[in-house]
């Protein structure tokens, strides 16, 4: 098979053409520069010309609470531009099956923890990150609606919060554990006595290794489509992915302090906000069909220091 990956170097797009070709498949690739998924006729012409067999819907505009407050309509026109393109693009060029990715965002903001895949749409969504949130749910029914359609198989997985190799350690518009380990990381290089983190400490999150990640996706997009459907409802084309278990904030900082050799004192500003207070995913689903994440919160906190110590001169700034 020949595969798309869109989005290859994001760090969960790059890791997944890391096991594509460790596998030995056919895979092609396009740079931002060399094609922009937010134009309808340049990946009409690139699906027209390369005509894979399989997409793997990686690409998004994503950052953390500020990102999102600060470019709420560019969080939500690039990303609807570039899955409704792609999507639709896919299925114009016979393209049977696609794999889009979101995010665990998408739920209610009050959802009942752990949350499940039929929580979608019950809830008013966190106000934080809201324009996200519906380019996500965007995505799901897209390819829930062209499936009922036009009989296609397109799958969605909505993974919790990822962290690892080739993440955004931006200071300001990073997620919450990058930015923690460039904080800790240069509060212990310059010898400080405090690091200060947003909020209170007391919202729990949950996180998956982008690896642990990228062998998941594989894992449903190789499912058999008997599979697949005996797992999911009508209608319910998106599957959780994550570790089921999560941490306060106040204990992943002590966890990052820990690793990266900080040992001054960690302070909370409760004048900025939590964001929602748990977002744990119910992955039963998933580990019925057979996955289940492996790497540690701790190892892969530890593995992902050492990548950004060795990469940390060259990492992007915006």
């Amino acid at each position: 098979m020949k595969y798309f990956v869109a989005g290859h170097r994001g760090m969960v797009g790059s890791a997944i053409l890391r096991q594509l070709q460790a596998r030995g498949a056919e895979v092609v690739t396009r740079t931002r520069s060399d094609l922009d998924l937010t134009d309808q006729q340049a990946v009409r012409d690139f699906f027209a010309a390369e005509k894979p067999d399989a997409v793997i819907l990686a690409a998004a505009k994503v950052g953390g609470i500020l990102a999102n407050n600060t470019y709420p309509a560019d969080f939500i026109y690039e990303n609807l531009m570039m899955e409704a393109n792609v999507i639709h693009q896919a299925h114009a060029a016979g393209v049977q099956r696609l794999l889009f990715l979101g995010s665990s965002c998408i739920y209610p903001r009050e959802a009942a923890q752990p949350m499940r895949e039929d929580a979608l749409l019950t809830g008013v969504l966190e106000s934080t990150n809201e324009p996200y949130a519906i380019a996500k749910i965007a995505g799901i029914k897209l390819c829930e609606s062209y499936n009922r359609q036009y009989g296609t198989d397109y799958r969605s997985v909505m993974p919790t919060n990822l962290y690892g190799p080739g993440d955004n350690f931006h200071p300001a518009n990073s997620h919450v554990l990058p930015a923690l380990i460039r904080r800790f990381h240069e509060a212990a290089t310059k010898g400080l006595d405090t690091v200060t983190i947003w909020g209170s400490g007391k919202p729990m999150r949950e996180f998956l290794h982008v690896d642990d990640m990228a062998e998941a996706s594989l894992f449903v997009l190789d499912l058999d489509p008997e599979t697949y459907a005996a797992n999911t409802r009508p209608m319910l084309s998106h599957i959780n992915v994550g570790t089921g278990q999560d941490i306060t904030i106040a204990e992943l900082a002590g966890i990052v302090a820990d690793v990266t050799g900080f040992t001054g004192t960690i302070a909370f500003d409760p004048s900025k906000p939590d964001g929602t207070m748990r977002k744990l995913m119910d992955v039963s689903r998933l580990a019925a069909m057979g996955w289940r994440a492996r790497i540690e919160l701790r190892a892969g906190i530890a593995q992902t220091y050492q990548w950004f110590l060795a990469h940390v001169a060259e990492l992007r700034e915006v």
